[in-house]
Formats: structure tokens, sequence, C-alpha cells
């Protein structure tokens, strides 16, 4: 099982015997799951139903929906107020009169005065958008469904990508345990040269003084506890992507330890390979959390 991406588009449509009706979903990353519905007036029914459908399949995202319906048999959304149409065709004959070489208003005239056209009932519409919802919400959840593979596809990819990305700094940190075995040695001889500067004018070098101080030298030069933390954190990372399940605040939370320890051994290190390579370490492990933000 690979990790899923929390970047996916879906879209599903369909049509019954009084409109077609499309559905087109977009995600993004997001530290929690957010979900913002777009519908026409009178569908507001079907928001509560998506939500929840979009959470039972999803926990992390920025997830857009958008409805688009079109009627193809006309649903009567105004009407005409035949009193108040009466009342202004019997006003026209009289203005004509007061008036004389007045032109006659034209039908568009008139449908634009106020009060003639009138909004249709809200529960007409509502009544026809409910006979529906279950033929919307069955096409919500085909939408979810391409949706959760569009995220898995891209989820493949990018594991590829993050296993990659481990098996390098796996790599760099080998090679930083290498270079870190020869770092006894070359303290021990970088501090004895040190010293025979600094008391060039006595004549005995204590031995057993040099040894304690390059042993304090090397103690806080070690780090092999944060190579072992490295590799440790690895596995974990490698055991998280071949999880089924959520694994990207996970994963985020390993960034951060894989950092803690690649800038520890650049404080630590007093040598030019093994600091380069604390650095490439650095970059390889940014390259991976820009990547794990998109993981659910």
């Amino acid at each position: 099982m690979s990790v899923s991406s929390m970047t996916g588009f879906a879209r599903s449509e369909g049509a019954t015997d009084v409109c077609t009706w499309g559905w087109e979903a977009k995600s993004v990353n997001g530290k929690g799951l957010d979900v913002r519905l777009r519908y026409p007036r009178g569908f507001d029914f079907i928001d509560v139903a998506a939500r929840d459908r979009v959470a039972k399949r999803f926990k992390r995202g920025n997830v857009s929906l958008n409805l688009d319906v079109n009627w193809t048999q006309a649903q009567a959304s105004v009407s005409v107020n035949e009193d108040v149409l009466a009342e202004i065709l019997a006003a026209i004959p009289k203005i004509q009169a007061a008036i004389p070489g007045v032109r006659p208003p034209s039908v568009d005239g008139i449908l634009g005065l106020r009060g003639v056209l009138e909004q249709a009932e809200d529960d007409t519409i509502d009544a026809a958008s409910r006979a529906l919802e279950a033929v919307l919400l069955d096409g919500l959840d085909q939408l979810l469904d391409q949706l959760a593979e569009s995220r898995d596809s891209e989820g493949e990819r990018m594991g590829g990508v993050l296993h990659d990305q481990l098996a390098s700094i796996e790599s760099l940190s080998e090679d930083a345990g290498e270079l870190a075995a020869l770092q006894p040695d070359a303290i021990r001889k970088r501090l004895a040269t040190q010293i025979e500067t600094l008391v060039a004018d006595f004549a005995v070098l204590d031995p057993d003084r040099l040894a304690q101080e390059a042993a304090i030298v090397m103690t806080k030069a070690d780090v092999r506890e944060e190579l072992d933390r490295l590799t440790a954190h690895i596995e974990a990372a490698r055991d998280l992507l071949v999880q089924d399940a959520p694994v990207g605040r996970r994963l985020d939370f390993l960034c951060q330890e894989f950092n803690r320890e690649a800038n520890t051994l650049c404080s630590k290190s007093s040598d030019t390979d093994l600091t380069r390579v604390g650095l490439e370490l650095k970059a390889i492990i940014e390259q991976f959390r820009e990547q794990v933000q998109n993981i659910e």
C-alpha cells in the first residue's frame, strides 16, 4: 500500500429527464480537512450530506466541490402579477390621450416595470431540486471515488520519490559514519600539535593530560548518537510509507527529527568533509520535507 497525496482532481456528470448535472472536485494540501461547496440556489439540502461524505473518505486536504445543474425542462422561477399588468395596460390609453404622439410601450418595457414579474415561490424550486437528491448524492459518491483514485495515484508517485530520498539520506549517513570514525585520530593529532605550540617552553608534555584533553574534545565531537538516531528515523519513515493509513503528520514530525540530527552533526563537526556531508544531508531532508507536506 502506498501513501495518499492531498492533491487530486475529479469530475462526475449525468442527466435526468429534467436536467443535466455535473460535480467537480479539486483537492490540495492542508493542515486539516477543509471542505468548500458551491451549488445552485435551491440545493442547500445537499450541503451537510456532501460534507459528511467527504469527511468519511479523507482526513486531510482542502477539498473544493462544485455542483452545476442545468434544467432541460424549464422550472418556473418567475411569474406574472396579472393584477399589476392589468393596471398598467389600463393606464396606457389614458397616458396616450394626455400626451398626444407618445409612443406605446414595448413588451420588454412593460415586463421591466417593477411588480410585473415576481420571483416564484422557493417551494417550487426546492421541490424540483429535492427530487434529484438521490441522483446527485450517487454522483457525488462516484466523484469521491475518482478523487480518491487521483490522490492515491499521485501518492504512489510521491512514495517512490520519498523512498529514493530516504535512500539518499541513508547513504549520506553511512558516509558521515565513515568520516566520523576517522575523527578521534585526527582530533588527537591536531590537539597534540596545538598543545605543543602552546607549551613550547616546557621540556615535557604530560601524555596523560594530553589523553584527558583529547577525550573531552572527542566526546564533544562524537556524532555516533546522531547517526544512530538518523538510522532509526529512516527505518521509521520507511515503515510509515507502507502503512494503509494517513501518515503525513507523523512523517512531518520525523522531518523535524531528521533536521535536528543533521544540525547537531554540522555543529559538532570539525572536519570539512564531514561538514559537507552534513550540509548535503540538510538539503536532501528539506526536499523530503517539501514532498511530505502533500501527504495525507
